[in-house]
């Protein structure tokens, strides 16, 4: 899952973005209010982390903004500001979750889980799929029972097929929300990640019907 964080401070946006990273997921950082909306509005992100004192346009006009271009990225806003009026005005202005620094890592992955959530496909914190299982706390993955040990590049492209179940992914939308913007990715690594995962989550188990399907011409799906 990719995500974006836009801080002015260079030493906390460092951090998150190295914490979050260590955690599997992909993670542009930016600095300023500006370059934060045009990477907001114009790149795909399943999340944005944003500071609400930003130089150009502060965050709360940020979220106005993206929200107004029809944009629906769940959006968690941290502040030093921590009055329950300065939550108010966050949250009216489009944030999903309102975070006040100082803050710890772990309640900031936490909640950046508890946004990337798809109710549909969850119970608690496990996302399945037939006899496959997957725990984004713990990052344990199940199928039939049996543990499967993935490195944190595949456990991301799982993580992304797993929320959205049953929907053609093409690889270049696996590139723009497994990879960050840094990394030089061709279409055929995305083919050695997709081989890398399917003998995994699917050829160990050759009674069980295979999960990860390629469509010639248009992509993947992981599908029951």
């Amino acid at each position: 899952m990719r995500i974006l964080v836009v801080e002015d401070d260079p030493k906390i946006a460092a951090a998150v973005k190295k914490g979050l990273e260590l955690k599997g997921f992909a993670v542009d950082a930016v600095h300023d209010g500006n370059t934060g909306l045009s990477y907001a509005v114009d790149s795909d992100y399943d999340l944005v982390v944003l500071d609400r004192m930003l130089p150009g346009i502060d965050g709360i006009e940020l979220c106005k903004r993206v929200r107004e271009q029809g944009v629906h990225t769940p959006i968690l806003m941290l502040t030093a500001r921590g009055t329950i009026g300065d939550k108010v005005e966050g949250l009216n202005s489009g944030a999903d979750d309102y975070l006040v620094k100082p803050f710890s890592f772990d309640e900031l992955n936490a909640r950046v889980k508890a946004l990337l959530r798809r109710p549909v496909a969850h119970t608690g914190t496990v996302i399945k799929l037939d006899d496959l299982s997957m725990d984004t706390t713990s990052y344990e993955v199940n199928r039939g029972g049996n543990p499967i040990k993935l490195s944190h590049k595949e456990y991301s492209l799982l993580e992304y097929f797993m929320h959205h179940q049953g929907q053609v992914i093409t690889k270049d939308m696996i590139i723009n929300h497994v990879w960050d913007e840094e990394a030089l990715v061709l279409p055929n690594t995305v083919e050695v990640y997709i081989g890398y995962l399917r003998n995994k989550i699917d050829r160990p188990f050759p009674d069980a019907k295979p999960l990860l399907q390629t469509l010639r011409g248009f992509g993947y799906k992981l599908a029951a």
